[in-house]
């Protein structure tokens, strides 16, 4: 068993190491009415916690999916600093164009990162979706990464109070008793500050919310509450080590919960 899933299985994380790290593509809303230039920010941080910062280096790629059509996004990538309340450290702001009806789901396959308190790279293959004009294009397909989470509740309108379910998947075949952490985007980047917002919520008692998924990849999760809500399925890529060091492959993908009005 990897280390990362060993010790959040047997509760054995420091409590450094028990926040959940989690690739950020935040936009505003994903619902979007006019056609234009997105913005976005890619950050990696621990936004339940409103907590530790990590430096991110330049994204291997980054690429908008579209009526299934790839659109590279890697040339409006810019870097700036994002100031936690602990630290500060490099993250990314992009555009996206956004132009005809239909899905937009964004992607990012980031650069492994060292983690000193576990000796171990981690490397996340991160989604979020975009929807102009309320048109279901994409959302329903994988998009063919080394591991990914597949939506089976549509990402961008999951009702607040429902479930979301999801289907873990390497190299596109399920996996099974993949750990699942849970991450309530409770303090959202302000994007003219590149400082967190006031946090909505604390963290959980217990540490991390974990799920498990089932012997078909399958996991559900209730949704308690409108906001941005995260899920990576830890160490599910394919590839194990890099630079001589455990390698730790993550599936993440963020959803948006609206509540009923």
């Amino acid at each position: 068993m990897k280390l990362r899933h060993a010790m959040l299985a047997a509760g054995l994380m420091m409590p450094a190491a028990a926040e959940a790290h989690f690739q950020l593509i935040y936009a505003e809303t994903p619902l979007i009415e006019a056609p234009g230039d997105v913005p976005v920010k890619l950050v990696f941080w621990h936004p339940f916690e409103n907590g530790h910062v990590m430096d991110m280096g330049r994204p291997q790629a980054f690429y908008a999916v579209s009526r299934g059509q790839r659109i590279d996004l890697s040339q409006s990538l810019r870097p700036f600093t994002f100031a936690g309340v602990s630290n500060a450290a490099q993250a990314f702001d992009a555009m996206v164009p956004v132009t005809k009806a239909g899905d937009y789901v964004l992607v990012v396959e980031a650069a492994p990162y060292l983690e000193p308190s576990e000796d171990i790279y981690i490397q996340q293959y991160a989604k979020v979706y975009l929807n102009r004009m309320q048109l279901p294009t994409d959302w329903t397909e994988p998009q063919g990464l080394p591991t990914e989470i597949l939506p089976l509740v549509k990402p961008y309108n999951v009702i607040a109070g429902s479930t979301f379910t999801g289907r873990v998947l390497s190299e596109g075949e399920p996996v099974a008793a993949a750990v699942i952490e849970v991450e309530y985007m409770a303090a959202e980047p302000d994007a003219v500050a590149n400082a967190p917002r006031t946090p909505t919520a604390r963290p959980m008692p217990g540490g991390a919310v974990v799920a498990i998924s089932d012997d078909a990849g399958y996991f559900t999760f209730g949704i308690p509450t409108a906001g941005w809500w995260g899920f990576a399925a830890l160490g599910t890529g394919p590839v194990k080590e890099h630079a001589g060091k455990e390698l730790s492959q993550d599936a993440v993908i963020w959803v948006r919960a609206w509540d009923l009005e």
